[in-house]
């Protein structure tokens, strides 16, 4: 019996250091899968900037929109947000699919693309435009938006732009919200056709912080870009942070 007892540890213990190195090579594969996925979005982000083009399309010599659709024609925009890690290409497919595991190349990517709601106008001319992108860690994509929702980060910056083919908009921060993925105020553009005051109190309500001089600035003819993100506070949560669209000409203009 002491035989078949030791026999039974032995047995045992073979099974458990088995399981261990079958845990450890798992882990260890996840580990190098999960470095290759941001090494690859790492890569696409780097090309891309090369062909980013300048802000003053008249003042400068630089990359064109024809060379970013010529890679691909879903190219619409070109997105900045000042003192982060927010500097990519925008593309929108046909649906709100296409590019949640697609780079910019059309190629699939765990990663993604940042994408504009199908639903929305690709010349950037619906009073609200909403754009999507993952939440990855080392400021990866729309990474940094989780930035927006400490304080004193979303007081000490509230500028960025949006290089479309027709002209650039500076982008003044105005409010950083989490909220639910079904929140219809925030996830449908089409809405705010039709009931943009409700919409704007609906973010004054919820806001964890809002710039009151620029909000009480908003009227009908303003426009608002959406940037959102997944989110970690609840099941179904997204970072939201919305800026008003100015057209670089009237800024210029005074």
């Amino acid at each position: 019996m002491g035989y078949v007892l030791r026999g039974l540890n032995a047995l045992f213990s073979l099974i458990v250091l088995l399981c261990f190195f079958v845990v450890a090579a798992y882990a260890g594969y996840a580990l190098w899968d999960n470095s290759q996925v941001y090494a690859a979005a790492e890569n696409v982000r780097d090309e891309m900037r090369q062909l980013k083009p300048p802000e003053d399309p008249e003042g400068e010599e630089g990359p064109t929109f024809e060379e970013l659709k010529a890679i691909n024609p879903d190219v619409y925009a070109w997105v900045t947000l000042d003192n982060t890690n927010i500097d990519h290409p925008v593309v929108q497919g046909q649906d709100n699919l296409t590019y949640v595991n697609r780079d910019v190349y059309g190629n699939f990517a765990l990663a993604g693309s940042i994408f504009l709601d199908s639903r929305n106008d690709s010349s950037f001319s619906d009073p609200y435009s909403l754009l999507y992108g993952h939440h990855m860690e080392n400021s990866g994509m729309f990474g940094d938006l989780a930035l927006y929702k400490e304080e004193d980060f979303f007081q000490e910056n509230s500028t960025g732009y949006l290089i479309t083919p027709e002209g650039v908009y500076d982008l003044e921060i105005f409010a950083s919200l989490v909220v639910s993925a079904s929140d219809q105020y925030i996830f449908d553009p089409e809405i705010w056709h039709t009931e943009k005051a409700a919409a704007l109190a609906h973010v004054k309500e919820n806001a964890l912080y809002l710039r009151e001089n620029i909000f009480q600035d908003l009227d009908e003819n303003s426009r608002i870009l959406a940037l959102s993100t997944c989110s970690g506070e609840f099941s179904d949560a997204r970072t939201v942070v919305l800026a008003k669209m100015i057209p670089r000409e009237t800024r210029k203009g005074g």
